[in-house]
């Protein structure tokens, strides 16, 4: 039920999120277009308006959709393979990673044209997952406190690159470094849709395929042992597709904090803790979650366009001292 009403809810913010925008477009011409696009019949309309609904404004929502599954759905596994109730990539410097190596345009220049900033933003990301399981492995034991505390480090140091290339390097590029590190769909292009798709349908797919060795994890590791399930090896491997997937997303749509904190706490209440249910729930109100929040950073502020990281992250601080006050943290 609340799987179903949350797919009925996307649906709906997807629409909205198509016909509104610079131009109102009415919701009755946003699904004349669709459907003449896809070949559903009926007339294209008049003007421009099929060109702005299929070519502009249905890539930057199907983009909002895969990078809200995503983050959502991996939120959920690193809580999961960590114990930790406030896992998600950024405590783990994935993306931080990502916004380094992006900051490295501000010293060297756009040299690979349009791909010069997932190209960036995919190998920062990956290097970060890689040193932080280079520190994990030279410390004597590998529970998920290991992982946390070197997550947590190589996080501070790549925020800490990010800050001095920014500040010493072309200050034109600086500015738009800053805004793509709050995170923003503009990247959004049928030419690189495919990048969103490819990071969350991995982890969804790695998560449906483990779904049972995941609910192991929930009695506690000893039981999980127990079970059959090779604890340390799954949660690196957990981790590696979570820092695989965070970088594709990363690297078409910025850093956006928050999703991958707050929806799997959402999501527990109504679909349970056992991981085939959350999972399909996470990634259906991560969507959700970042539908809402585009079409708040398009509107909140017209004609500007907010930074989507910024929405996020004010709903997350909120989440966070609810859940605090709640004693659910």
């Amino acid at each position: 039920m609340a799987i179903g009403t949350g797919v009925a809810t996307a649906i709906v913010l997807a629409l909205l999120s198509i016909a509104w925008g610079s131009t109102l477009i009415p919701l009755r011409d946003v699904v004349a277009s669709l459907a003449y696009a896809t070949g559903l019949g009926g007339e294209a309309p008049s003007g421009p308006v099929g060109k702005i609904v299929v070519d502009l404004r249905l890539p930057r929502t199907l983009l909002a959709i895969c990078v809200g599954t995503g983050l959502g759905v991996v939120g959920a596994l690193l809580q999961t393979v960590t114990r930790n109730d406030l896992a998600d990539p950024f405590l783990f410097g994935l993306s931080s990673g990502a916004a380094g190596a992006v900051s490295v345009i501000t010293v060297f220049g756009d040299h690979f044209g349009t791909w010069t900033l997932p190209i960036a933003a995919f190998t920062g990301g990956m290097l970060a997952a890689i040193i932080v399981l280079l520190l994990v492995s030279r410390i004597h034991g590998q529970g998920p406190e290991r992982l946390i505390l070197a997550g947590l480090a190589v996080s501070f140091l790549f925020t800490a690159l990010t800050n001095y290339l920014v500040f010493s390097g072309d200050q034109r590029a600086a500015h738009s470094v800053l805004f793509w590190t709050m995170g923003g769909l503009g990247l959004a292009r049928w030419d690189n849709i495919w990048l969103g798709a490819l990071g969350a349908g991995t982890i969804l797919a790695y998560a449906l395929w483990n779904h049972r060795r995941l609910d192991a994890f929930l009695a506690g590791e000893n039981a999980a042992e127990s079970l059959g399930v090779p604890v340390a090896r799954m949660r690196r491997m957990t981790f590696l597709v979570a820092a695989f997937s965070t970088a594709i997303l990363v690297s078409v749509a910025g850093v956006i904090g928050f999703v991958g904190l707050m929806i799997p706490h959402l999501s527990r209440p109504l679909a349970g803790p056992l991981h085939l249910r959350l999972v399909a729930s996470c990634a259906v109100f991560g969507a959700v979650l970042l539908l809402a929040s585009d079409l708040l950073a398009r509107t909140l502020l017209p004609p500007q366009e907010l930074p989507i990281g910024i929405i996020t992250s004010s709903v997350g601080a909120f989440f966070v001292v609810t859940m605090l006050i709640r004693n659910r943290l």
